[in-house]
């Protein structure tokens, strides 16, 4: 580049010699076309957000009063209180099965991820994380609701929502200890403690906030399926007696499903109130995932 382009240049980039003007102007225009592009699907994105949000709160808003939070649902009308009941029941069963075994499953990947068997498990996770959520239903209903006998039941249900979590648990188990400093892992052992302690008192605490973020979110996964559920819960008008199986129950997310189709203009407030429900928990579990990683990261 000549002496008089350099001169000509001094308020903008100065370019080195194997450096062209042109060169610099595709990659400023590469550069502008892109974040266009995200830009304008960030855009489209909010927009269809921001548009099924105002349905749902526009209908569900009109739909919620005190008989549906406290009224069980009697075939097309009445309340949901049924129905939030099953909700809480069964993500909170598939959660206390899935979590054990996701904790174990990310530890052994994260502190033995170069031998041949934990390139399979994770192999394996990443496929049954595309594997359809109704095929896991069908799953749960040929293993657990026929198979074993146990016909529509909690137990049924939980049991299959938690193998459907499973693997973003574990995936999120699996980063948060590999995020932790290796410092600290060669500190502990030097301190004599055996692998048991080091990943008890040393790796899991420290992760702790990461670990607690894929369970939530694990939690919001399994509370707004409905494939699963319908295949090994199936649908009652009743509230839950506490059987595990040989016992249906219901939930929120039939409701939506189901009721929206129906002729009826009760069965569409009661679609609309159980979508607004659904939507409410799992913004209270995003918004607690929030505040729980902030606080456990300041502690």
């Amino acid at each position: 580049m000549s002496a008089e382009m350099r001169e000509a240049n001094t308020d903008g980039p100065v370019f080195a010699d194997h450096v062209s003007l042109g060169h610099y102007r595709r990659r400023r225009i590469i550069g502008v076309l892109g974040w266009t592009l995200c830009g304008g699907c960030f855009v489209l994105l909010a927009f269809a957000m921001l548009d099924i949000l105002f349905k749902v709160l526009k209908g569900g808003l009109t739909a919620i009063n005190l008989k549906v939070l406290t009224e069980t649902t009697q075939g097309v009308s009445g309340g949901l209180l049924q129905a939030i009941e099953g909700t809480v029941v069964l993500t909170i069963g598939s959660v206390l099965i899935a979590t054990p075994l996701s904790i174990g499953v990310g530890v052994y990947l994260s502190e033995h991820r170069n031998r041949f068997f934990s390139k399979v498990v994770r192999f394996m996770s990443d496929v049954l994380v595309g594997v359809p959520s109704i095929v896991l239903g069908l799953f749960g209903y040929v293993a657990l609701v026929a198979g074993l006998g146990w016909h529509f039941s909690v137990l049924a249900g939980s049991i299959t929502l938690a193998v459907m979590i499973i693997p973003y648990i574990s995936r999120s188990v699996e980063l948060a200890l590999l995020a932790v400093p290796q410092s600290l892992r060669e500190s502990a052992y030097a301190l004599g403690a055996s692998d048991a302690s080091v990943v008890a008192r040393v790796l899991i605490p420290r992760s702790a906030s990461r670990i607690i973020t894929g369970v939530l979110l694990g939690m919001a996964l399994s509370m707004g399926e409905t494939a699963p559920v319908i295949y090994t819960v199936g649908w009652s008008d009743y509230l839950w007696n506490g059987q595990v199986t040989h016992q249906s129950m219901g939930y929120l997310t039939y409701v939506i499903w189901s009721f929206i189709d129906q002729p009826y203009q009760s069965a569409h407030k009661l679609a609309f109130a159980a979508a607004l429900l659904i939507t409410g928990m799992v913004l209270l579990i995003t918004v607690s995932t929030r505040f729980t990683t902030r606080y456990m990261t300041i502690q």
